[in-house]
């Protein structure tokens, strides 16, 4: 899916009905920033709110995962392709689920052995001390990119209000988190919670 285009065509209507972001949040009962993250292209509108905002614009859900009006005569392939995008994106996130769950086992095999080597192989103390500074680069570079993957794959369901949401990155390392679910704090609601990972919408 095409955010940032999605993002320019909900403003656009938005904007064509004189509507400002505070209203039309207001109007489907969320917050004035997610209204300014989808129009940023920042994220799409979870499913349950996609009916009514289309309403509140007078679109279609075709239109609006088109980012564009779709006339009569090419619906039907819009429909298709729009399809065809959110099972493409549900396979993409379940592969950098995947990558980001081998990225992390790898590097703490990878950083085991590198400890294990500096500690019971007999070798001069500046070896030593250049495999444990490796092994530490190797641990941070792998968990950034474990941490740049699992962000990027999926969503956060905020258990409060159930809007799924992807956090910066900043957020996501910074949150408290068990296996299935991080702290994070709703962009819709505002609440915190144990957010649950989910790969699909």
């Amino acid at each position: 899916m095409d955010t940032v285009k999605i993002g320019r065509f909900i403003a656009d209507c938005r904007k064509s009905l004189g509507f400002t972001q505070i209203q039309l949040a207001d109007a489907l009962c969320i917050s004035d920033k997610t209204v300014s993250k989808w129009e940023c292209g920042k994220g799409l509108p979870e499913v349950s709110l996609m009916l009514p905002l289309c309403e509140k614009l007078k679109i279609s859900v075709n239109d609006l995962l088109s980012g564009e009006r779709v006339t009569g005569s090419d619906y039907q392939k819009k429909a298709e392709e729009n399809m065809m995008n959110l099972m493409k994106e549900n396979e993409e996130n379940k592969k950098r689920f995947w990558m980001s769950v081998v990225c992390g086992v790898i590097t703490i095999i990878a950083v085991g052995a590198l400890i294990v080597i500096a500690s019971f192989i007999d070798m001069a103390t500046i070896y030593r001390i250049l495999i444990i500074l490796f092994a530490a680069i190797t641990a941070a570079l792998g968990i950034g990119t474990t941490c740049v993957l699992d962000v990027k794959a999926g969503y956060f369901e905020c258990p409060h209000c159930k809007e799924l949401f992807i956090p910066t990155t900043s957020e996501y390392v910074k949150g408290y988190h068990t296996f299935t679910k991080r702290k994070l704090t709703c962009p819709k609601c505002g609440k915190s919670g144990m957010c649950k990972k989910r790969i699909t919408r």
